[in-house]
């Protein structure tokens, strides 16, 4: 055991694979050093790792990326990868080495939206009705896709993550317009021109997130997140988290319970996934829809507000899980130690970040822990559906959800965004 009472692993190495753009590299490499473990990093950018030596790779050239990885990584005893644009390199390492991994099919189901759907279909996993419209189809397919999972309906790219390129349309019109701004949304993040847009129902209802392990393709959940204020368009871009969920216990039963069969369809066995699902209320009869799964953790910085036994970090979980360690909850309890949450700061409009006002006064109100700015002042932003970033991230604690979600409602009406 090292000094804070966790288990050490003095003779595992794991490779972890990093994309340069992320949030997660960090936290990561804190979860290593507090678990003692030996440390091999790939990436396709410059990180800041004090000196730390770096394996390039280039997620675009999976052969080429995993023979240098082989010739330089040496033996490890797991591979995980730190955030989406690794995921399928991680699976192909993986399996070039012969250690435990989901294969590379279930990684390329996870990270591509119109996969997702097509094999949720397949395994009857509850989802809205959708269309897939390939790249060559013109707009009129767009508006005859629309009519036919019915109107309001959302318009998004198969590929992309965080409420990037997602619209909400509500005539065959507008679904048109969100498909050609779709279009230049994916060609700014050089996404193939082939590739296919997704059209489906928009569902009312609660909306909440399901993060947790998958071990033997069983699902242990690490939090539940409530998303009390997610808009209803015509974009979606998520700023409120609050866990544990506020949801009936049968209704976040039959939520998690989705959950592990969506993940199972798409062929994951092992390792986080994050779910995103709807509670379907129409009928009168609750029923709990998948909208996105990720074959990773929570994003973000949001891993930060959650603490579990031991005081260990999501991302140790996530290297335990990697090396067959199970999750340290007991009684099969898996919410954190206390209520908690997030917000996160959105783009409001396009510009240059010139000033963040009011942080001393956000971080005084009771209940918040924490306070983040992620953008440098003097940058050019952009918010969603065309952008991918959020400006900072809010933390808090305390003894109910009700009270988290005022400390964060109270704390995020503090801060004044300057932007020219």
């Amino acid at each position: 055991m090292n000094s804070v009472g966790r288990p050490a692993f003095p003779a595992s190495r794991v490779l972890l694979l990093v994309p340069a753009r992320t949030y997660r590299a960090a936290d990561f490499l804190l979860a290593a050093g507090r678990m003692g473990l030996d440390l091999v990093v790939g990436s396709d950018g410059a990180l800041p790792l004090g000196g730390r030596p770096v394996i390039p790779v280039d997620p675009g050239d999976q052969e080429a990326s995993v023979r240098r990885i082989l010739a330089r990584a040496g033996p490890v005893d797991a591979v995980v990868a730190a955030d989406t644009p690794m995921l399928v390199l991680a699976a192909a390492v993986a399996t070039r080495m012969g250690l435990p991994h989901n294969p590379v099919e279930s990684m390329m189901n996870a990270t591509g939206k119109d996969r997702q759907r097509e094999r949720w279909a397949v395994d009857g996993v509850g989802q809205p009705s959708f269309r897939i419209v390939p790249a060559a189809d013109t707009e009129g397919a767009v508006a005859g896709a629309a009519r036919a999972v019915g109107f309001p309906c959302v318009v998004k790219a198969v590929s992309l993550s965080a409420s990037q390129g997602v619209l909400r349309a509500d005539d065959p019109a507008s679904a048109v317009a969100a498909a050609r701004r779709i279009r230049r949304v994916l060609g700014a993040a050089n996404r193939p021109a082939t590739e296919p847009l997704l059209v489906e129902e928009y569902l009312t209802g609660p909306e909440l997130s399901i993060d947790g392990l998958l071990s033997g393709g069983e699902l242990t959940v690490t939090a539940v997140f409530d998303k009390p204020a997610t808009p209803d368009g015509p974009t979606f871009e998520e700023t409120l988290l609050v866990t544990p969920s506020r949801l009936p216990p049968p209704v976040l039963a039959a939520a998690i319970a989705t959950a592990g069969q969506a993940g199972r369809a798409l062929g994951l066995t092992r390792g986080p996934i994050h779910a995103e699902l709807r509670v379907d209320d129409r009928g009168g009869q609750a029923r709990a829809v998948m909208l996105e799964l990720a074959a990773r953790c929570i994003g973000g910085l949001c891993s930060r507000a959650l603490r579990f036994p031991g005081g260990a970090s999501l991302e140790e979980l996530v290297l335990g899980n990697a090396l067959g360690l199970p999750a340290p909850f007991p009684d099969g309890a898996h919410d954190p130690a206390r209520p908690c949450g997030i917000f996160m700061l959105p783009v409001p409009r396009p510009g240059v970040l010139r000033a963040v006002e009011g942080r001393e006064d956000a971080a005084a109100v009771p209940g918040i822990t924490g306070l983040t700015i992620t953008v440098p002042i003097g940058q050019r932003v952009l918010p969603l559906p065309d952008g991918d970033r959020y400006l900072g991230f809010v933390f808090a604690e305390a003894d109910t959800p009700e009270e988290v979600e005022k400390a964060l409602t109270a704390a995020s009406g503090q801060i004044l965004l300057v932007i020219e």
